[in-house]
């Protein structure tokens, strides 16, 4: 009997074997940011912890932190984002500038930094979304294959988040 042997994906294992380092949860981000700019692309690339109690959403990466400093908080409003991806736990994608303009009030910072389209791409436990992978490029750069795609990633982030929560 034959079987065919699968091949290990080369930036899922480079992200898991950097759960593995000491220096968490940078060495994981940092990981993440790579293998997803790899993988699927982004100019601007961000990670956030959601708390469903207080309605907030923490920044504990970005890739350009100058106007995306870590640390930055910001209060969720309600809406047909938050329903899809914080209730539900589906990726949200943005095509266009018009998209970003409705959903996020930071549309002309986003702007000014060459972005036009976003991926959000939350990261479950236990029915609930801890947080989101957040990937933003030009204009029509992110499609449903790419949210498939970026699942595993985000998931690969569930430690590093649990423990930026914890914190």
């Amino acid at each position: 009997m034959t079987r065919t042997k699968l091949k290990a994906d080369p930036l899922l294992c480079a992200v898991a074997a950097a759960q593995g380092k000491v220096d968490q949860p940078e060495a994981l981000f940092v990981a993440l940011d790579e293998a997803v700019k790899s993988a699927i692309g982004h100019k601007l690339f961000t990670i956030l912890t959601y708390d469903g109690d207080s309605g907030e959403a923490a920044r504990v990466y970005s890739n350009l932190p100058r106007p995306y400093p870590t640390g930055g908080r910001k209060r969720l409003a309600p809406g047909a984002w938050t329903e899809a991806v914080l209730d539900r736990g589906e990726a949200y994608i943005g095509y266009t500038r018009d998209d970003l303009r409705t959903v996020f009030s930071d549309h002309d910072l986003i702007a000014s930094l060459g972005c036009e389209s976003v991926l959000n791409m939350p990261v479950r436990w236990r029915g609930r979304t801890l947080g989101s992978l957040n990937l933003l490029h030009e204009a029509g750069w992110y499609g449903e294959d790419d949210a498939a795609a970026c699942l595993p990633f985000a998931q690969l982030a569930l430690p590093a988040l649990l423990m930026a929560i914890s914190s």
